[in-house]
């Protein structure tokens, strides 16, 4: 598959032909109204009609396309500079010309291009006019005026469309990585950040609102010994399976995500705590009907703690405080079981 650095003289090729085709319609204009030497018509010919073919053989036949194209770059700012005394130095195709030509250079991107064909216009400039003579013309007619609007409209549309491009395709990879910081790539729930953003909301709307919120903490039972006697590999597999279970058990509006290690936490915005610990009870239940292909004689339990918003709660870690707590409860009473923190007695395993 060709890259992006082989790829770039292709694009360019019709670039350089639509630029190299309007600007020099402009400077046509320029020496007819001048009625300029034979000369000038050849290397305005050479300059516009030819070279950018010349160019894109240049960088096919190239070992390196990608350093042969910025060559030709400098070489186009070159022409365009060597252009100008053959106008006599007509003041708005000139400007017009020199200007567009270092944007184009500023905008490929290439770090210090814009300085090397600074400096290459310039001596371009110098030769051309020591070749040409020096000859000062600097007024611009109507009919001059009228062939650069052409070249200044195209140019600041083409400009503009990729500039759009660029800022979508930024946005498209801020919102991938985006997407990367909130979704943990082992489980496909969200990650820790994430989570406590929307643990966050649901706490700031319950004091507000007093809408109800419950959050859930599960940790799997003996996961450290399925780590030591399986591998990390096995574990991991487990904590892939406890996290398709919880996707299975929350709705759209809440937010479940991966706490840290073996350790899940799953906030119920607008859920009350009755109806949370029914659906901690589903994912403990579901949990102990987990198998895995490699080794289905594996059982796999889980302890949840549930805790509901509470206005003593003055910060996110008062309430995952309280969660860890709840979790506690189950995993000191003998595990595969779920706890409430406000509610004395647990919900024991079936």
């Amino acid at each position: 598959m060709p890259t992006p650095r082989r790829q770039m003289p292709r694009r360019i090729y019709p670039l350089r032909i639509l630029g190299m085709g309007l600007g020099g319609m402009v400077v046509a204009t320029v020496l007819w109204e001048r009625q300029a030497s034979p000369l000038a018509w050849t290397v305005l010919l050479l300059a516009t009609l030819v070279w950018p073919h010349v160019a894109y053989l240049l960088t096919r036949r190239a070992a390196d396309p990608y350093a042969a194209e910025v060559r030709n770059l400098l070489i186009d700012s070159a022409l365009v500079a060597a252009l100008v005394p053959l106008m006599h130095f007509n003041l708005l195709p000139s400007v017009m010309l020199l200007t567009l030509t270092m944007v184009d250079k500023i905008t490929t991107g290439i770090r210090g291009l814009w300085v090397r064909a600074l400096w290459v216009m310039l001596a371009a400039g110098v030769a051309s006019t020591a070749v040409m003579g020096l000859h000062w013309a600097p007024e611009t007619s109507m009919r001059v005026m009228v062939a650069c609007l052409p070249v200044m409209s195209l140019h600041t549309l083409s400009v503009s469309a990729v500039s759009y491009q660029l800022i979508r395709q930024s946005a498209r990879q801020n919102q991938m990585l985006d997407e990367l910081r909130r979704v943990d790539a082992l489980t496909g729930l969200f990650g820790r950040g994430h989570w406590q953003e929307q643990a966050e909301a649901a706490l700031r709307s319950h004091h507000t609102t007093d809408e109800p919120a419950c959050m859930l903490m599960l940790d799997i039972d003996h996961f450290k010994e399925i780590n030591d006697a399986y591998g990390h590999t096995v574990g991991d597999e487990v904590i892939r399976a406890l996290a398709h279970v919880v996707r299975g058990n929350v709705r759209a509006g809440d937010c479940a995500g991966r706490y840290g290690g073996d350790e899940f936490a799953i906030v119920l915005p607008g859920m009350h705590a009755r109806d949370a610990l029914a659906i901690a009870q589903r994912i403990r239940e579901q949990t102990e009907g987990v198998r895995l292909r490699s080794l289905p004689e594996l059982r796999i339990t889980s302890s949840i703690g549930v805790a509901p918003a509470d206005h003593r709660h003055s910060s996110l870690r008062a309430w995952i405080d309280a969660a860890d707590a709840a979790l506690y409860v189950a995993k000191n009473g003998g595990r595969n079981q779920v706890a409430g923190c406000m509610e004395p007695a647990l919900v024991p395993a079936v």
